[in-house]
């Protein structure tokens, strides 16, 4: 177990997926119902007020393209895809936040890529299916209205993308942080470590077991959504999973080191992104 640094105050935003059970065993089932957290936060008026519009930005002269990839039992998944300069079977699943796939997280993805040394494939994956917005209403609607099952297919159709031999590291903010960290859990052995920047964390030392790799947890001091006992049960069971992890909280309110807010904290989010380009590339070997 590494220390935890600060302790957060905040409460859990994203109620994502749970594993069905069928003959008294796990399996790697998601519900369609396990919505409730998600629906709570997603209505919530100062949830919402916390959340700030983002400033128009559009990404200019950028390093991907959009692609489509097969997703079983439905349409097909997108992404924003960047592939390595030589042929590499690591990937980085980036997951967006409550606003969709916006040119904001475009731009994390290329400079992630570019600070990689452009040796590992970065995939910002799309879990809204093509919706975006600035609105914050809609992005209520968009995350009350995500599907687990569908959102596991599309991780699942990612996963196959990559390839069979793929390494692959999830990283999110916020709705995506939470699904990170869900995403690592389903990926099985090909997960190599997951960053989950104050998104919901998994309270089920069962699922946690599932976990390869090491967890960076990046949360905020003055988030109002995880608390300190949370954080506290979360860092608790990684231990008891007996999964390393780092737990980093800065003086900071929720969202500081999203790319779309207008008030992020920039000394706190260049130290958070030094440490998740550090966590990548132990983790990659690169």
């Amino acid at each position: 177990m590494k220390k935890i640094i600060v302790f957060i105050s905040s409460m859990v935003f994203l109620q994502t997926m749970t594993f069905a059970q069928v003959n008294n065993k796990t399996c790697c089932a998601v519900t369609k119902t396990n919505h409730s957290g998600m629906n709570v936060f997603a209505s919530s008026k100062s949830f919402k007020n916390a959340h700030k519009s983002p400033t128009d930005f559009t990404l200019e002269n950028a390093k991907g393209n959009m692609i489509q990839f097969d997703v079983k039992e439905g349409k097909m998944g997108n992404a924003y895809m960047i592939k390595s300069a030589t042929a590499s079977n690591k990937y980085v699943f980036v997951i967006h936040e409550w606003w969709g796939l916006n040119d904001y997280v475009k731009k994390e993805a290329d400079k992630l890529y570019d600070d990689l040394g452009g040796k590992v494939n970065v995939m910002a994956l799309d879990l809204y299916d093509g919706k975006v917005t600035s609105n914050r209403d809609s992005a209520g609607a968009y995350m009350a209205g995500a599907n687990a099952d569908r959102i596991a297919l599309i991780l699942n159709g990612a996963s196959t993308f990559a390839g069979t031999k793929a390494e692959i590291i999830s990283m999110g903010w916020c709705f995506g942080g939470g699904w990170a960290l869900q995403s690592s859990i389903l990926l099985g052995d090909k997960s190599k470590g997951t960053i989950i920047y104050y998104g919901m964390t998994e309270k089920d030392p069962a699922k946690l077991k599932a976990l390869k790799g090491e967890v960076l947890g990046i949360f905020g001091t003055k988030d109002k959504w995880i608390n300190p006992a949370m954080v506290a049960a979360f860092d608790k069971d990684l231990t008891t999973a007996g999964k390393k992890h780092v737990i980093k909280s800065f003086d900071a309110d929720h969202a500081f080191a999203n790319p779309s807010n207008p008030d992020f904290n920039k000394a706190y989010t260049e130290e958070a992104w030094k440490m998740s380009v550090a966590f990548i590339k132990k983790a990659f070997g690169v």
